[in-house]
């Protein structure tokens, strides 16, 4: 049963993902802490705004509604996904190619049994997996 399990942690996919994970973190403090500590002391200096808590926004019954903080988070949102694109997604499609196999990409072409209606037959299949009946080949 170790064994079994040492072989499931071992598997290259599931490395290359938890790295990916602890790299994924490890960009997210860095990128939460440029757009608190930049880009919405900006967008508040850019709509006058004074000392923190001010700026682009509204106080409504005491309560800021802070739009600094929201075009920070989406600033924030958008610099993450590029980074976790960039620096995991397209490595690890490159890696995985170089092996065979595809991953974030378009699906392999299928086309329908005839017979049975199953919508998963390869094109150059020239017998259905499901029913045996025969087909033409079309690619």
């Amino acid at each position: 049963m170790l064994r079994g399990f040492k072989n499931f942690l071992m598997q290259g996919e599931l490395v290359v993902i938890a790295v990916g994970l602890v790299v994924a973190l490890a960009f997210s403090t860095l990128i939460k802490a440029f757009t608190d500590s930049v880009i919405t002391p900006l967008v508040n200096a850019a709509a006058g705004g004074g000392a923190k808590g001010q700026g682009l926004g509204w106080t409504i019954n005491n309560q800021r509604i802070d739009l600094g903080a929201l075009i920070s988070a989406v600033v924030y949102f958008l610099i993450f996904m590029a980074v976790i694109y960039f620096a995991i997604v397209v490595p690890y499609r490159a890696y995985m190619a170089r092996r065979g196999k595809t991953v974030f990409g378009e699906p392999a072409p299928t086309r329908t049994c005839p017979s049975c209606l199953s919508s998963d037959i390869p094109p150059a299949a020239t017998k259905c997996k499901y029913c045996a009946s025969e087909l033409t080949p079309t690619g």
